[in-house]
């Protein structure tokens, strides 16, 4: 037996559920009602779910120690990015207003890329990098899912 080639759910350990929650929904996002509020977020996206829970009580749960935050969670690279395609450069530069708006820190304002798309990145109250791309080689499906070959 292989391991399914699919993401279902990524979980993104945050120092305040109910915090991180309120981001996302002002982002739009579309919030389960399978959540426990103060404990647990689900958001419905375009592929699978994204779940919210306190970075301590996902440590516990996957049997490891409790990590130390960062010192400077807007600025410390934790080795990971989540990536929102767009169908546009203005839908780049619309969707970095929005974050932005709902609480996101700007890391990188949207440009052009020297591979021929276009991107800016965000981060969540909880340091979580968001790149928003436009990638014109990377069709999108109906969901707003890319399509490769």
């Amino acid at each position: 037996m292989s391991v399914p080639a699919r993401v279902s759910l990524a979980t993104l350990g945050v120092g305040d559920v109910a915090r991180a929650t309120a981001f996302y929904s002002r982002l739009g996002w579309r919030l389960s009602p399978a959540s426990i509020p103060g404990v647990v977020s689900f958001f419905h996206t375009a592929g699978g779910l994204l779940s919210l829970i306190a970075t301590d009580d996902l440590a516990a749960d996957a049997g490891l120690p409790a990590r130390l935050p960062p010192a400077n969670p807007a600025t410390d690279f934790r080795g990971t990015m989540l990536a929102i395609n767009v169908e546009s450069r203005a839908s780049v530069d619309e969707a970095l207003r929005a974050a932005v708006q709902a609480g996101a820190g700007l890391v990188k304002a949207g440009g052009a890329t020297d591979w021929g798309g276009y991107l800016g990145y965000f981060t969540d109250p909880d340091g979580h990098l968001w790149e928003v791309t436009h990638n014109p080689g990377w069709p999108l499906d109906e969901a707003g899912v890319p399509r490769l070959p």
